[in-house]
C-alpha cells in the first residue's frame, strides 16, 4: 500500500517552476516561482522571488525597485498550485 502511495505522489515531487530573471523591457523585469503542489502557501515563494531581484541588480551594483507584486489566490487546486509574479527594475 506505501508502494502505490508512493508512485501516485511521485509525479508531483518535481513540478516547482521558476522562470528566472526575465527580462522584458528597458531595464524591467519579471521572475515567476510555483510551488510543485497546492500543499504549501507563497510564505517562501515571496521572499525567494525578493532575494532573486536583489541578488540580480547587485551584480550590477544597482538597487532593486518592485513594479509589482501578484501571487495566485486560494483554494490551491485544479493546477492552481501557490505562485508569486514579480515585476521589477534595477535602478
Amino acid at each position: 500500500m506505501r508502494k502505490l502511495l508512493l508512485i501516485a505522489l511521485l509525479p508531483l515531487a518535481g513540478c516547482a517552476t521558476n522562470s528566472g530573471v526575465v527580462p522584458i523591457g528597458g531595464d524591467t523585469f519579471f521572475i515567476t516561482k510555483q510551488a510543485a503542489s497546492g500543499f504549501s502557501g507563497v510564505g517562501n515563494l515571496k521572499p525567494e522571488a525578493l532575494r532573486e531581484a536583489y541578488t540580480y541588480c547587485a551584480t550590477t551594483k544597482q538597487k532593486m525597485e518592485t513594479i509589482s507584486m501578484t501571487e495566485a489566490q486560494p483554494p490551491y487546486i485544479f493546477g492552481n498550485f501557490p505562485r508569486v509574479e514579480l515585476q521589477f527594475k534595477c535602478v
